[in-house]
């Protein structure tokens, strides 16, 4: 699926996501621990593992992973060129498809980040 808007997407998706946290509580709480605790700095910072995270989305080929990831990359301050290089490593591990999703993190990412 192509988004044609990332910020409507997450207010769509979050919207989404509230009613399956109100069905699944425990889960949800264990899952949004979970996601504190992988994403918290360590020996790679925060930004670092956001990266990762972001290459992950690209090759699961998954949107929602793109959106948040790439909003949070930006957060974390990663730059374009990085976002381009995680690009290029996701393609790498992950063939066409991934230059697909890759140009898709890309839009993701150019929606939530200020400009160079």
């Amino acid at each position: 699926m192509a988004v044609s808007n990332w910020q409507d997407f997450i207010t769509q998706t979050d919207g989404r996501m509230a009613d399956v946290r109100k069905g699944i509580p425990d889960v949800a709480k264990g899952f949004h621990e979970l996601a504190r605790a992988a994403i918290a700095p360590g020996a790679l910072d925060s930004k670092t593992k956001e990266l990762i995270a972001l290459a992950i989305g690209i090759t699961a080929r998954c949107d929602g992973c793109l959106a948040y990831h790439a909003k949070a990359a930006a957060r974390y301050g990663a730059t374009r060129q990085e976002i381009v290089e995680t690009i290029g490593v996701a393609v790498y591990m992950g063939g066409g498809p991934s230059m697909i999703y890759g140009a898709e993190a890309l839009a993701a990412f150019d929606a939530f980040a200020e400009p160079e």
